[in-house]
């Protein structure tokens, strides 16, 4: 049993068999195999080693015929290795004492490896890594006779494994086959770990290298809880992790029924609004069965999701009238428009950015193309004659943008009046604060915009300059650091003295902690993914304000990230034991 450690992004607990992205998601179904099956089981794995050195010289013949013998020697060296007598010697004997299947035995040899490869420090061959798993790709194709299983065409439940998946791969997950996921890079506020989230699928991110660790087919644990994926788990353990799996899903619903209907009020009758992030329409259904108020954050760039065009305004408008058929007329929906660019979808930005993330990306991306820009709006603005619309834009960092983006929308509401459409000439905008120059700006943006909407994910990325992708600088990212409880503060005061609404919609306000320090510096409208609200709501209704702001208090004279969190913590488990991990 091999326990490896990364960062939890998306709660909950699943057992079940690996399936590895690297290996192109070839599924290996079966481990092992009945003694009478072993014999031709031998002469399958002979058949696949003939056939794949055959295949890897004719590579090798045509590569060194089209750009040169140097690069055909890379497939002449697969070749020599699929022909070594000592690595067939070596896979049938697995094959003949444990009863593995042969692309069992492929996968747990070849990443033997590969990782004895790795572990060597010579560049030159840490480097042939990328050929044994080429030599396994092989193999396993010979062997499966299969194109490698989409992720969206998955037929048996998997956990998947891989270096990294993107947003999009994510967000075409099933939940009902993708039971958990694991990844080596990744951090905790990344794009997939928001959608992963959504979905409501155990995560763990920013594990570091352990793919040559385990083999496709392997029973693994992912516990998105404690940021911890556990490889080869004994029965004991297994046991364990199934009882633990049922009492939490158990102890989740009850809290979800328990807490739907009532009111998210403090001790001392102090409301606050709690509202859920949606990806996509269909979760609206969801928030509500969570207990949120209406939707405080619709990310619409999802609607680019796995496209090469742009969606049309109707495309837009039909998509935003789904989620308020479901909210109905009074509950408010805040639709963001487009965040494209870096992590998110970058085809639509410049190709060749050194630096995305400080580059051509959501509102600057928009600016810069106005057709898109204004496809969205007039689709925003119809849907708002429907329901409460409130409409966001993101990533402002200077007066000049936020003044252009009002520009753009009167003009298309001049646009639709002239073309007899409705809408609500009145519907209320908001800015997004998060980076630092609208934070220290926010006393002006007060006097632009209706509300606030604290996006903590990139406030506390661009606060403390780490990287929220970058799990080697996961360190840093930290949202109790106490640059960033500044910032917040001084938007909230802002805000309160402005008379501005100002809303957290960032993961930082559904991690119970946080929401007791939020409720502290006078938020009392937080959005959250929807299976996060019930903890919330118990967290808010078992405090008062006095307490709240006492405790925000006390942190904010606290001078490192983790004396405010392990403050945080404590007085959190004072107030509700449960509530902390």
């Amino acid at each position: 049993m091999d326990i490896q450690r990364g960062i939890a992004v998306a709660p909950g607990v699943a057992i079940g068999p690996a399936l590895i992205l690297d290996t192109e998601g070839y599924r290996i179904a079966e481990r092992t195999l009945p003694a009478e099956r072993v014999p031709a089981e031998v002469a399958r794995l002979r058949k696949a080693l003939h056939d794949a050195a055959a295949e890897a010289e004719q590579t090798q013949a045509r590569v060194g015929a089209q750009l040169g013998g140097q690069y055909g020697a890379i497939f002449g060296a697969h070749a020599l290795l699929l022909a070594d007598p000592a690595l067939a010697t070596e896979l049938e004997a697995l094959i003949r004492a444990e009863r593995y299947t042969a692309e069992y035995a492929v996968s747990r040899v070849i990443r033997r490896f590969a990782k004895a490869l790795e572990s060597i420090d010579d560049p030159t061959l840490r480097g042939r890594v990328s050929d044994l798993y080429d030599v396994e790709k092989r193999l396993l194709r010979l062997l499966l006779g299969q194109q490698g299983e989409q992720l969206g065409q998955l037929t048996e439940p998997v956990v998947v494994l891989a270096t990294d998946l993107t947003p999009s791969q994510t967000a075409g997950l099933n939940p009902k086959l993708v039971h958990a996921f694991a990844t080596e890079a990744g951090g905790r506020t990344s794009h997939t770990a928001i959608v992963a989230g959504v979905l409501e699928i155990p995560a763990v991110v920013g594990l570091g290298k352990f793919l040559t660790d385990v083999s496709g087919g392997d029973i693994v644990i992912v516990d998105g809880y404690r940021g911890m994926v556990i490889l080869d788990p004994d029965p004991e353990t297994i046991t364990r992790y199934e009882r633990a799996a049922r009492e939490l899903r158990n102890r989740a619903s009850s809290d979800r029924q328990a807490l739907r209907y009532l009111p998210a009020d403090t001790r001392d009758r102090v409301t606050v609004q709690l509202l859920g992030n949606i990806e996509f329409p269909q979760e609206a259904e969801h928030c509500l069965e969570c207990g949120a108020e209406g939707v405080g954050l619709y990310r619409t760039e999802f609607l680019y999701l796995n496209r090469q065009t742009d969606p049309t305004e109707e495309e837009h408008y039909e998509a935003y009238l789904k989620v308020l058929r479901t909210l109905g007329p009074r509950r408010p929906l805040v639709i963001r428009t487009l965040d494209l660019g870096a992590d998110k979808f970058p085809r639509l930005a410049s190709a060749h950015e050194r630096n995305p993330f400080l580059g051509l990306r959501s509102v600057r991306l928009c600016l810069r193309n106005s057709t898109l820009f204004k496809t969205q709006l007039r689709a925003i603005l119809r849907a708002s004659a429907h329901g409460d619309v409130r409409l966001l834009f993101p990533m402002i960092s200077t007066m000049l943008e936020l003044r252009q983006c009002k520009l753009l929308l009167a003009e298309v509401k001049e646009d639709l009046e002239e073309d007899g459409l409705a809408f609500n000439p009145d519907v209320p905008i908001g800015t997004m604060i998060e980076v630092p120059a609208a934070a220290i700006l926010a006393e002006s943006f007060a006097r632009e915009v209706d509300f606030f909407s604290i996006g903590t994910n990139d406030l506390v990325q661009y606060t403390l300059a780490a990287d929220r992708n970058n799990e080697t600088v996961a360190s840093l990212y930290n949202a109790g650091d106490p640059a960033v409880l500044r910032l917040i503060d001084q938007v909230a005061q802002a805000a309160g003295n402005a008379g501005v609404e100002v809303t957290v919609c960032g993961e930082m306000g559904g991690d119970p902690p946080y929401t007791l320090l939020l409720l502290g510096l006078g938020v009392r409208l937080l959005s959250a993914a929807p299976h996060k609200l019930p903890g919330m709501k118990k967290l808010i209704r078992a405090v008062s304000v006095d307490e709240a702001e006492a405790v925000a208090r006390d942190a904010l004279r606290l001078e490192t990230a983790r004396d405010v969190n392990n403050y945080l913590r404590e007085q959190t488990r004072r107030i509700l034991p449960e509530s902390v991990n």
